[in-house]
């Protein structure tokens, strides 16, 4: 496989490449809040929504098929959240890589093609014959 000299990269994949390259703590998963309505009986959450407990985070993500999760403190959360669209940011630029990438590829196929002229069909001349006799037999 040939290596390619920077001027033979095309710009939107060299500056994909170079953002991609700017390390930046990020996470897969999702961020929940939740307000809890305790069992206590003389609770005001039993009664009144905006008395409810919280409210709480959870970070859920997948982990080897499973789905773990976990609490955090809204300090926690606020990091977190940014973490995701850094994530989510990142997901985005690498698919962009891939389409850039893509379509260079593509253009090296059409620059080839108009070359050494399209490829052609046609195969061998040679006529295939039926080696059976046409009904399977019986065991």
């Amino acid at each position: 496989m040939a290596t390619s000299t920077p001027s033979d990269v095309p710009l939107q994949v060299r500056q994909l490449t170079t953002e991609l390259a700017d390390a930046k703590p990020m996470r897969r998963g999702s961020l929940s809040e939740r307000t809890i309505k305790c069992s206590k009986t003389g609770c005001a959450c039993a009664h009144d929504p905006k008395a409810r407990h919280g409210p709480y985070y959870s970070l859920t993500h997948a982990v080897g098929g499973k789905t773990r999760s976990r609490f955090l403190t809204g300090e926690q959360a606020d990091l977190v959240r940014q973490q995701i669209d850094a994530g989510r940011q990142f997901r985005g630029r690498v698919d962009a890589l891939w389409e850039a990438s893509e379509q260079w590829a593509d253009s090296q196929l059409t620059d080839v093609s108009a070359s050494s002229g399209e490829a052609k069909k046609g195969g061998s001349r040679r006529v295939s014959r039926r080696i059976s006799g046409g009904k399977s037999k019986p065991f």
